[in-house]
């Protein structure tokens, strides 16, 4: 199972920010369409980094609240990590596992065609692993 059949199910809809927004602007994003990450955008970069529920917990950390009035690019992830449709579910979660994050962009062809969170890759690996129990039931009753 790959990357590709999660986005199939779940869409491929990206809520992005411009980058010079203020903080403060990201977080009234994040909170009203309930999501955990935002891509950021600017004029040079469709895919300038992300800002995450956990940059603006570190950022209000670090400055408190002046903060919230300045641009996200001084708090955003640039150059984070993606994958493409043709990444398993296993290696998404490794490379969650691995670096710590909750979500991965999916870039095609030099584009972004969607985000996948843990909680879409766990999900699809609870619906495979129930999948392949129930052929295995099916196989010993046959049987």
């Amino acid at each position: 199972m790959n990357v590709k059949m999660i986005l199939g199910d779940k869409g491929t809809d990206v809520l992005t920010i411009d980058s010079s927004n203020k903080l403060s602007d990201a977080i009234a994003v994040l909170e009203n369409r309930s999501v955990g990450i935002l891509v950021t955008t600017s004029p040079e970069e469709p895919m300038a980094g992300v800002i995450s529920e956990r940059d603006v917990v570190r950022a209000l950390s670090n400055h408190g609240a002046p903060a919230l009035e300045r641009p996200i690019s001084d708090f955003m992830s640039s150059n984070p990590v993606t994958i493409t449709n043709e990444t398993t579910v296993v290696e998404a979660m490794e490379i969650m596992t691995e670096k710590r994050i909750r979500h991965l962009p999916v870039i095609d062809e030099g584009k972004i065609c969607g985000l996948v969170s843990i909680g879409d890759v766990v999900k699809r690996r609870i619906m495979d692993t129930e999948a392949e129990a129930e052929a295995l039931k099916s196989y010993i009753v046959a049987g």
